[in-house]
């Protein structure tokens, strides 16, 4: 997973690339292996949730997500975490810019 988050003026604007197959159901069906697919993605920052988002298997791979919020500064610490379908969970703190 790659994270960017800078400051602009008084916002942050946070860029997030999941790296993650987004097999659909259909997908897998083909393939022979079990659909799995991102559900879940949210990011905090200063232990407040910034973003929060529940998925389907409709996002291309590799999703890419773009959010900004307000009530934070440079040096501070922005999470993003994402769950998928199997239940594995993917975390990445990335410092403001």
């Amino acid at each position: 997973m790659k994270v960017k988050a800078k400051l602009k003026g008084d916002v942050i604007k946070v860029k997030v690339m999941a790296k993650h197959d987004m097999l659909t159901y259909d997908q897998a069906k083909k393939k022979g292996k079990e659909a799995n697919f991102i559900t879940h993605i949210s990011a905090k920052a200063n232990d407040k949730v910034v973003y929060d988002l529940s998925t389907s298997q409709f996002l291309s791979k590799n999703p890419l997500f773009k959010f900004s919020f307000k009530g934070a500064k440079k040096g501070d610490k922005v999470e993003v975490t994402w769950v998928d379908l199997k239940g594995n969970t993917k975390s990445k703190a990335v410092k403001v810019k």
